[in-house]
């Protein structure tokens, strides 16, 4: 995989080709390398779906559950049943259609996320998941508080389904520093307030740990003050969003320490993109890195 591809581009390339085009795997790659790891149980862990697009996903969730992986995040309905398959959840659902740069921050945009996200929520129900992704959007000169505003008025229009079906939508906090220029929701506290205008345990954050190293640091301690509106994690390393080992500046069991210390039950999920020759090699010693 290209070192410098995004999220957006991998996302785009899966959706436009229907599927991640089968390479020849080396057969010690589909399945993780001897036995099950003696895990805490302490954290849940998950991996990101789109940094292993070259995987195909059967091959994926047989190697992550290998690994003590119990979740597969970003996966949209077609590829929820694989996962289900091999005895995984998916603890962050993508919806179909969605970008990050045309969100909830825009009236305009609304009617087309309604339709799409009632769509997915009550089949996510159906299939026993919790969480369904959404994003604030680009600013495109828009200011903060109007931004603030209209993202509450959309996600308040999806909040009777979400809350009658019980799924909560999560809006991912996303740098506009390096990754994702001029996206809106790119502080912690600007999601924190969003969370409080919303007024709803159906509507919280996805902490991207990675994302808020670059825009404001102090992961710990924002961690502490912001648990109650956090419903997941994402992982990646600082910089280059490349593994998360002692190559990059985030002290992650301290991190995950912390989050774990806060009394949260969900998932983290590895959001790295693999450099090495053996991606899940990467992904086993990401596991036992966050496995605190």
């Amino acid at each position: 995989m290209n070192q410098r591809i995004s999220r957006r581009q991998a996302l785009a390339g899966l959706a436009a080709g229907g599927a991640a085009v089968a390479v020849a795997i080396p057969a010690h790659l589909h399945a993780a390398e001897g036995a099950t790891p003696k895990l805490k149980g302490r954290v849940n862990h998950s991996v990101c779906r789109w940094c292993y697009g070259k995987i195909p996903l059967d091959d994926l969730c047989i190697a992550a559950k290998a690994m003590g992986i119990t979740s597969i995040d970003l996966l949209g309905p077609d590829e929820w049943a694989t996962a289900a398959k091999h005895g995984l959840t998916c603890a962050m659902v993508s919806v179909p259609g969605t970008t990050i740069a045309r969100g909830f921050n825009r009236v305009e945009h609304h009617d087309k996320l309604i339709e799409s996200y009632e769509a997915v929520i009550p089949k996510a129900a159906e299939a026993g998941l919790k969480n369904v992704i959404c994003l604030s959007g680009n600013r495109e000169g828009l200011d903060d508080e109007q931004g603030m505003k209209n993202c509450a008025a959309g996600v308040k229009r999806l909040l009777p389904l979400a809350e009658q079906k019980k799924i909560t939508l999560v809006m991912e906090l996303l740098n506009s520093k390096v990754d994702h220029k001029d996206y809106q929701c790119d502080r912690t506290a600007w999601g924190i307030e969003l969370c409080k205008q919303v007024g709803s345990e159906r509507f919280k954050l996805l902490y991207d740990i990675y994302h808020m190293q670059i825009m404001e640091g102090d992961l710990i301690s924002t961690i502490k003050q912001a648990a109650v509106y956090i419903a997941h994690y994402h992982t990646g390393g600082v910089p280059g969003r490349a593994e998360i080992d002692q190559t990059q500046e985030i002290n992650y069991p301290a991190v995950v320490r912390a989050i774990v210390d806060t009394g949260y039950q969900g998932f983290i999920a590895q959001e790295f993109i693999p450099r090495g020759p053996d991606p899940l090699k990467s992904l086993r010693e990401a596991v036992a890195i966050c496995d605190v």
